[in-house]
């Protein structure tokens, strides 16, 4: 396996300063008003050294999405309970769903300019492996071959609800939140439901 190469300090350092200055300008300006000539001005970079590190436009909201999601799995994997370690796999389960619902809603803009409309739709999400491990405690015969998993997740993550209302398109976006929030617990609850409590099979 070939060793990954090292970041160069001084590339290291111009990646750090673009994304500095891109979170300043989402939160300045939206989102949707970001470019990369923008983006290199203001940064006091050459356009060619923004595209090196990006790549594309939506290269720039992935990578800020990215450390986003990295708080959120630190939260999930680390954090108190019952999002974090410590509590019985359905409260976990049901915690993790509102919280992931409630990421996904607050960064929707974020998220929907991390798209790039080259590049298929990735087909793992990073919520995966903690549903399907939680899966695996509350309903272990349900959860073996994974299918539940991805279900459960096609629930939660981007690609569908990228298409819903954004939360700058409603007055209430917690209003949005505690709908989804609520529908999630409903569904987590009930798949995880000993066989006896769910409804018959027809």
């Amino acid at each position: 396996m070939q060793p990954v190469p090292l970041e160069r300090a001084d590339a290291a350092r111009n990646r750090a300063h673009l994304l500095d200055v891109a979170r300043e300008m989402v939160a300045e300006l939206g989102a949707c008003n970001v470019t990369m000539d923008g983006l290199a001005e203001r940064a006091g970079l050459g356009k060619g050294t923004v595209f090196r590190r990006f790549r594309t436009r939506a290269g720039i909201f992935h990578a800020l999405f990215d450390e986003e999601e990295k708080r959120f799995q630190h939260r999930v994997m680390a954090g108190p309970a019952p999002l974090g370690p410590g509590a019985p796999p359905v409260q976990r389960l049901v915690a993790f769903g509102r919280a992931r619902l409630e990421f996904l809603v607050e960064h929707t803009a974020l998220a929907r300019a991390a798209l790039d409309v080259t590049q298929p739709v990735p087909g793992e999400s990073p919520s995966l492996f903690h549903v399907q491990m939680l899966l695996t405690e509350a309903c272990p015969d349900d959860a073996r071959t994974g299918t539940l998993a991805l279900q459960l997740v096609a629930a939660l993550e981007g690609p569908v609800l990228l298409y819903l209302q954004a939360p700058e398109d409603t007055p209430d976006p917690s209003r949005l939140v505690r709908d989804l929030s609520a529908g999630w617990q409903v569904l987590a609850e009930r798949v995880t439901a000993p066989a006896a409590a769910r409804p018959a099979r027809r």
